[in-house]
């Protein structure tokens, strides 16, 4: 007898779809056909739903420690769990103290393991002063470091200047590992930032747009492939905003450097009007851009040229989007998403004819592929039983839906195409709609 078995589902495979059954047995999947004839001490009924590869999401921000009113791997990965996310990736920052050394990597390491329901790999951060501890770092397991070209205006995890940065990349370039860069270019930011607090005419959502223009992506993205070409680091690119820059990138990958992107849901479902529409809810950066730069980074999304959908999870108290406390450039800037990354990767892929078996490459393949995740990313005999059921029956964002800590979402009231119904993690449920 298996310990489990996955009945009568659609099994979304790189190859196809395949109906049939799962049989999972020590956390992994140790048959696919079309109707296993073992029994199971468990048995999960899939009949006319989808099976798919359980989301890995590179980029969320669980403040833990020092933050967890924000949020925290308990609360954290429950949220992702609800979101078909098997596998996430917690950034370095909006914890107190920033994950700078191997002292708090290890730390974090034993938060997440006594705390997360989900798989879980740490970023450790590059900025001026650390340099010198990017191995000790290597060595107590980071999956790779995380660095700002812009300033963060939060002292306790600030941008890293041109000189260090290029120290830091030829070092991690040695160390085997990824640079994950938020590439905006400082200089501009700072320049366009004073003129669009002169500009009375534009509305809430334009201030904001004109305060970050996708010249600073552009140019950021441009200079770290020049960085890159000269330390030999490899890269990732997160939040990228605008189809120039996917260009730019892809162009840097067609001759040879290694080099890798990621958008979010919001950038592909939402425009700047959102700011004006929803609220700070709905403020992020890069910003959510004008509809014609979202369509044409949804296009780029389309020609399979960006590698992976990132959720950018960065949530807080709801008194940091206040709008009676704090102005547009002074209230918190980041999307509660982490629960609706799968959702929404569903709603564009049936909104916009794109096959299941191709949109897990950028749910969980090339994520797998990228950071040598070699027991995850597919549903293959052999690789680990991390699993997410979906239904195409629809989902609306309410509050009491959210299981983040602060439930606040430029997603509220969405209504998604899809429900998750189960997620498990080696095999083991850690959702189910159902209870």
């Amino acid at each position: 007898m298996y310990e489990v078995i996955i009945k009568n589902g659609k099994i979304v495979t790189a190859s196809g779809i395949i109906r049939g059954d799962i049989a999972i047995q020590d956390g992994k999947i140790q048959a696919i056909a079309t109707r296993v004839k073992e029994g199971a001490v468990q048995e999960i009924d899939a009949t006319n739903q989808f099976v798919f590869p359980g989301l890995i999401d590179i980029h969320v921000h669980f403040s833990e420690p020092g933050r967890e009113i924000w949020e925290g791997f308990k609360s954290g990965s429950q949220m992702l769990a609800a979101g078909g996310c098997t596998t996430f990736f917690d950034m370095p920052l909006n914890s107190i103290p920033a994950t700078t050394n191997a002292e708090r990597v290890r730390e974090k390491q034993k938060l997440a393991k006594q705390k997360s329901i989900t798989h879980c790999e740490l970023w450790g951060g590059l900025v001026d002063d650390n340099v010198e501890k990017l191995e000790e770092m290597a060595n107590a397991g980071v999956i790779g470091y995380k660095a700002f070209m812009p300033r963060t205006n939060d002292p306790t995890f600030e941008h890293v200047q041109n000189e260090i940065l290029l120290k830091g990349m030829k070092k991690i370039a040695k160390l085997g590992k990824i640079l994950a860069l938020h590439a905006e270019s400082d200089e501009i930011l700072q320049f366009a930032l004073q003129e669009a607090k002169k500009d009375t005419s534009a509305t809430i959502a334009g201030k904001y747009l004109n305060s970050r223009p996708k010249e600073a992506e552009l140019e950021a993205v441009s200079r770290a492939i020049y960085y890159s070409r000269l330390t030999h680091c490899p890269l990732h690119f997160v939040h990228i905003s605008t189809s120039e820059a996917v260009h730019i990138i892809q162009q840097a990958r067609d001759e040879g450097l290694d080099v890798s992107l990621e958008t979010c849901p919001h950038y592909l479902l939402f425009n700047s009007s959102a700011v004006d529409q929803i609220g700070y809810d709905a403020k992020c950066a890069p910003p959510l851009r004008e509809e014609k730069t979202r369509l044409a980074l949804l296009e780029a999304f389309k020609r399979g040229e960006i590698d992976m959908l990132s959720s950018d999870h960065s949530p807080c108290t709801k008194d940091l989007k206040d709008p009676d406390q704090y102005d547009i450039f002074s209230a918190w800037g980041g999307i509660n998403g982490g629960q609706f990354t799968f959702l929404a990767a569903l709603e564009i892929a049936k909104k916009e004819n794109i096959p299941y078996s191709d949109l897990i490459y950028y749910t969980s393949i090339h994520a797998a592929r990228r950071f040598h995740l070699k027991d995850k990313g597919s549903i293959e005999v052999g690789k680990l039983a991390d699993i997410v059921i979906v239904s195409e029956k629809d989902f609306i964002v309410q509050q009491d839906k959210m299981l983040s800590k602060n439930p606040q979402s430029i997603y509220e009231r969405h209504t998604f195409l899809h429900t998750i119904e189960c997620c498990l993690v080696q095999g083991r449920i850690v959702y189910n709609a159902k209870q």
